[in-house]
């Protein structure tokens, strides 16, 4: 990994003050930035978010309009056939496990909650299936409460961006929480999924398009050739 030795030593103070920097300028590249599971309501989201683990938005995108036209409470999904959940599903892979978290998720906010979606992280990690990550990205999307979502593109960014060298997700919440202020957790998320998706891949990351260039210490990591890295830039939608 092609380190820039200017920031050896770095200090928490300048370590902030990059990481902010480096943020504004995703702020400015992906200005549209947002979550792309498609939902209408705190539950739609929910269920989505369960369905995309070791799966695509895309992918996940074109299941739910027939699984949210059938199923349109939390009710109806705790009483639901399982063979007729699973056969709706099944694209989105590892659909048993996927209809089991389903199920059960929904079960438990019929009898704990009133069959509505809890808007407090605490509440949101006790339901089956659900854990930091997706309950983070239901109330930053759903309820607007600042939330950072570690999934795999984040934790790879944040390590090559070197904000920190903690490996597991509910620590990099933390460091990261303490060096973006919180009213942005829920859009820097965003833009570094975003980044992660189309720009800084985890094989090789477009380093010549990259508009971090000058403040990334993974710079050459990837292609630094303006037109080979280009040719490597995805800008989506993702299959």
């Amino acid at each position: 990994m092609v380190r820039n030795d200017s920031l050896a030593g770095e200090s928490q103070l300048a370590l902030v003050r990059r990481a902010r920097r480096m943020d504004r300028i995703l702020a400015e590249t992906y200005p549209d930035a947002h979550c792309e599971l498609d939902f209408r309501n705190p539950l739609e989201l929910l269920v989505a978010t369960i369905l995309s683990a070791q799966c695509t938005d895309k992918r996940v995108n074109m299941v739910t309009p027939t699984l949210f036209a059938k199923y349109r409470a939390a009710e109806e999904y705790a009483s639901a056939d399982r063979a007729e959940m699973e056969e709706i599903i099944r694209p989105t892979g590892f659909f048993r496990a996927k209809t089991n978290s389903i199920i059960g998720m929904a079960q438990a906010l019929c009898d704990r909650y009133g069959g509505e979606v809890p808007g407090k992280l605490k509440d949101l990690v006790t339901l089956p299936g659900v854990g930091r990550k997706t309950a983070n990205v239901v109330l930053g999307n759903a309820f607007e409460v600042p939330g950072i979502t570690v999934d795999t593109h984040f934790q790879r960014l944040v390590g090559r961006f070197r904000w920190t060298d903690e490996t597991d997700p509910v620590k990099i919440e933390q460091v990261v929480g303490k060096l973006i202020a919180k009213r942005d957790w829920t859009m820097m998320s965003h833009r570094l999924i975003w980044h992660g998706r189309r720009i800084c891949h985890a094989r090789r990351p477009a380093c010549g398009a990259c508009p971090l260039v000058v403040l990334c210490p993974s710079y050459g990591l990837g292609p630094t050739d303006s037109v080979q890295a280009a040719k490597l830039v995805r800008p989506g939608p993702f299959s």
